[in-house]
């Protein structure tokens, strides 16, 4: 089975790999087989290509990338009941212990013993096929596409993250930084009700794209603007009630109170590889919420039916498609970061 491989940091191959025919060969009692046909490239993906470990996940050995994706299934275990044979379908990359103390509380997304396609030790499905659980498989409805639903994954970190806001209707919002988790961000406020929202980020393409989506969308370079100025003048001096930290940057963490109302909430998204620093006082006097998500739960049905329902739009974020065979080169592109692109996608073999 021909697979996406990470051999080592800063390298990549395209090659058979066995090991994961082994392990996949047999099919649980609910489990499903699926054939891959879209796969999206995470920021994740590209720090373990790039860095070769996340924090105290680290590349030991040869990995296959990859865990935002859709396909099809071709073979169900014998108690499967949701999904058959020919379905359409995404896939919730996490697999947590189901006895676990964390899922039995319903926080199954922290369970210390989660397995997450393409987390060391675990490897992800820049492959033909997988062996999935049925309860993290989403039969997908005709109207959503396997780019779309390939979307799905990330578009879930921002649909938890605004459920932890405890987003109100006519709320404004700051989403600071307009990468692929930004920008999933700025339309999941906005499908939870926010009236306007202000998005901060260093490339001008990428804000362009964030105001394409939405008249209530305003884009604010980071360098040339003022985000606290702008959001301040347009809020009559009161400030954002929620802002969102998506960019992972420690100078970007230290100013989340600045465009904070009173009583607001802020929602630290991006991963921060070391300890960070913010101002406490200025959280203490406006009385701000804190809240910090790891991954998501209990969302991917929601994005589906929003997907459906047109209420979210992700096809504007899909910038740039590859084959599978390109997939080597389509990390060396994404890897560089080029301003104009958001989220680019691998395409499987048919």
């Amino acid at each position: 089975m021909k697979s996406l491989v990470l051999e080592k940091k800063d390298e990549l191959s395209l090659r058979d790999f066995p090991a994961i025919d082994r392990e996949e060969d047999v099919l649980g009692p609910l489990d499903v087989r699926i054939k891959l046909h879209t796969v999206g490239i995470c920021g994740s993906d590209i720090h373990y290509y790039t860095h070769g470990r996340i924090g105290h996940f680290v590349v030991n050995e040869p990995m296959i990338l990859g865990h935002e994706a859709s396909g099809t299934v071709i073979e169900t275990g014998a108690g499967v009941k949701s999904v058959k044979v020919g379905d359409r379908v995404c896939m919730e990359p996490g697999i947590p212990d189901p006895n676990s103390k964390a899922t039995r509380l319903g926080i199954y997304n922290v369970d210390p013993a989660v397995r997450f396609w393409a987390t060391p030790p675990v490897h992800g499905i820049l492959r033909p096929t997988c062996v999935h659980p049925e309860a993290f498989t989403f039969k997908l409805p005709d109207a959503v596409s396997f780019a779309e639903a390939a979307m799905v994954e990330p578009l879930a970190v921002g649909v938890h993250a605004a459920t932890k806001a405890r987003i109100k209707p006519g709320d404004i919002a700051v989403v600071m930084g307009a990468g692929p988790i930004g920008l999933v961000t700025v339309l999941s406020a906005l499908a939870a009700g926010c009236a306007r929202v202000f998005v901060s980020d260093l490339s001008d393409k990428k804000l362009e794209i964030a105001e394409s989506l939405n008249p209530a969308i305003t884009g604010v370079n980071a360098v040339t603007g003022d985000l606290v100025a702008r959001v301040m003048k347009e809020t009559d001096g009161w400030g954002a009630d929620v802002v969102f930290e998506a960019t992972g940057s420690p100078k970007a963490a230290a100013q989340i109170f600045q465009p904070l109302a009173p009583g607001g909430c802020v929602v630290m998204i991006g991963g921060q590889p070391d300890p960070i620093s913010y101002d406490a006082g200025a959280a203490m006097v406006r009385e701000a919420r804190v809240e910090n998500i790891f991954r998501y739960a209990h969302v991917f049905p929601r994005c589906v039916a929003m997907l459906a329902s047109g209420a979210i739009d992700v096809k504007p974020l899909i910038t740039r498609t590859f084959d599978f065979e390109e997939s080597v080169r389509a990390f060396e592109v994404a890897a560089s970061a080029p301003p104009a692109d958001v989220k680019m996608q691998i395409v499987m073999p048919s």
